[in-house]
């Protein structure tokens, strides 16, 4: 009722008000409590402890995490939400929305923490190389790497100072939310690529070269939107103006704080039990742990001598190994309604999730370009070169230099190669996504919501990403 709507509009007004007036210090609040957390769990010395502690740092990791997600979804809401009322305005007042390059160079020219650690990444590789340790990155594989760096006593102190990099900024794994993969504090592979390909590439850190003169265009980008603004409105455009500029920062800083580092503390507590279970005979490995429920480890926690749950785990196994060998189940729609009508429900519902990071704007075709995809733009910008598709985590150390990057959508652990690319194109995704993010940041051009573009593009293709027009095509089929 227009009676609801009022009465919602008028608490909303209230409850936006800390993240317009003092977003800093709501959100360092926020991120200083959850470390306070995190410390708290790892004081506990997890083999030594007794099965009560155990089971007590278990909970209260469950705790944590539940925590975690009312912080998160606080935030994002807020945050977000604002995002969508200033390009609201934008579009009201100067004409402009996030398909827009100008919008974008609003938005753009911001540190956050996910970059902070790629710069301590290059930090590494550039220490490598003053080292004489760069042959032990450039000839190995991946999986080599730190046992060559262990042949020498450089190596040997490098790998020692890279691990306490690891134990402040490493407890997160390579794909998002998933507890059965290894985190960088116990398998720094992934991050030691990340150093092997800074090594390749050569050169300073690109987010230094590129913070200027983006956040030069930034503030020209101001100056002229705010020209178009009626003077009595330009006050409360400039400070909503000054939130949705932060949408980015929180975007990237939220994965790194809260999703991944919260589930990697998941990880290590129940690692911990799955390690007394198997010296029990509970389970055969630790790793099995991740196949039990809550209650399960909760029953068997304190004399799990007593109890055998590796037919449980078996069972289990063998179901989520079958399921491995198949495709994604189909999405399951009343009769009649199909994925474009679920989309459609999702714009009408204005979620600044669903709008903002996973549908994003539709494609618009236009025939007259003859493009051979058609997406939006998420990062402005033209950009010519080899495709380079990449389907997972795993292929990442595939990625070369001058590549454009072809993938279904991206998360932080492919931060590091936006420094190597020349551009983006990604099947899903909108313009608070990962991928329209970091290009920004990196001042390369991303192609957005082409749908189509892990199936028609080949790695090695010639492709042309125009991000202006939003537009991809394929110049050697």
């Amino acid at each position: 009722s227009e009676e609801e709507k009022q009465r919602r509009e008028t608490e909303f007004r209230k409850a936006i008000l800390p993240f317009i007036d003092n977003y800093d210090v709501l959100w360092g609040g926020y991120v200083k409590e959850i470390l306070g957390r995190y410390e708290k769990l790892k004081d506990l010395d997890l083999d030594k402890a007794s099965s009560t502690d155990l089971l007590d740092n278990f909970e209260e990791t469950i705790n944590t995490c539940r925590r975690m997600w009312e912080i998160h979804m606080y935030m994002m809401y807020g945050t977000y939400t604002a995002y969508i009322l200033f390009e609201n305005l934008c579009r009201d007042l100067a004409g402009i929305d996030d398909t827009s390059p100008l919008f974008h160079n609003l938005v753009s020219g911001f540190d956050n923490k996910v970059f902070q650690v790629d710069r301590r990444l290059w930090e590494f590789s550039k220490r490598a190389r003053e080292d004489g340790l760069d042959e032990f990155f450039l000839g190995s594989k991946p999986a080599e790497i730190q046992g060559r760096l262990q042949e020498s006593t450089k190596g040997k102190k490098f790998m020692k100072d890279f691990m306490a990099f690891m134990n402040d900024d490493g407890w997160r794994m390579q794909r998002m939310s998933e507890m059965n993969m290894p985190t960088w504090v116990e398998d720094p592979t992934p991050a030691l690529v990340n150093v092997k390909q800074f090594l390749q590439k050569g050169g300073g850190f690109n987010l230094d070269a590129e913070r200027s003169k983006i956040t030069e265009q930034r503030k020209k980008a101001e100056k002229e939107v705010l020209a178009k603004v009626p003077q009595e409105q330009r006050g409360w455009f400039g400070r909503l103006m000054l939130l949705a500029q932060k949408s980015g920062v929180f975007s990237e800083e939220h994965d790194h704080y809260l999703d991944l580092y919260t589930h990697a503390m998941m990880r290590r507590s129940a690692l911990g039990l799955g390690r007394r279970f198997a010296q029990k005979g509970t389970l055969n490995e630790a790793e099995d742990i991740f196949f039990l429920i809550p209650d399960e480890v909760r029953r068997a926690g304190i004399n799990p001598d007593q109890f055998d749950l590796r037919y449980i785990v078996d069972r289990r196994k063998a179901d989520w190994q079958e399921w491995q060998k198949t495709p994604n189940p189909p999405a399951f729609l009343k009769e009649g309604f199909d994925m474009d009508m679920a989309m459609g429900v999702l714009v009408q519902s204005m979620d600044p999730i669903a709008l903002k990071v996973v549908v994003g704007a539709m494609p618009q075709v236009r025939p007259e370009l003859k493009a051979d995809l058609y997406g939006s733009c998420g990062s402005p910008g033209v950009a010519e070169g080899p495709a380079r598709v990449i389907l997972n985590e795993d292929e990442l150390h595939l990625v070369e230099e001058g590549d454009i990057l072809v993938a279904a959508s991206t998360s932080p652990s492919w931060t590091p190669v936006f420094s190597m690319i020349k551009g983006v194109v990604v099947d899903r995704g909108a313009s608070l996504s990962h991928a329209a993010i970091v290009g920004r940041e990196y001042g390369i051009p991303v192609v957005m919501n082409v749908f189509e573009g892990t199936a028609k593009i080949k790695s090695g293709q010639r492709i042309k990403v125009d991000a202006n027009l939003g537009v991809v095509f394929i110049l050697n089929k």
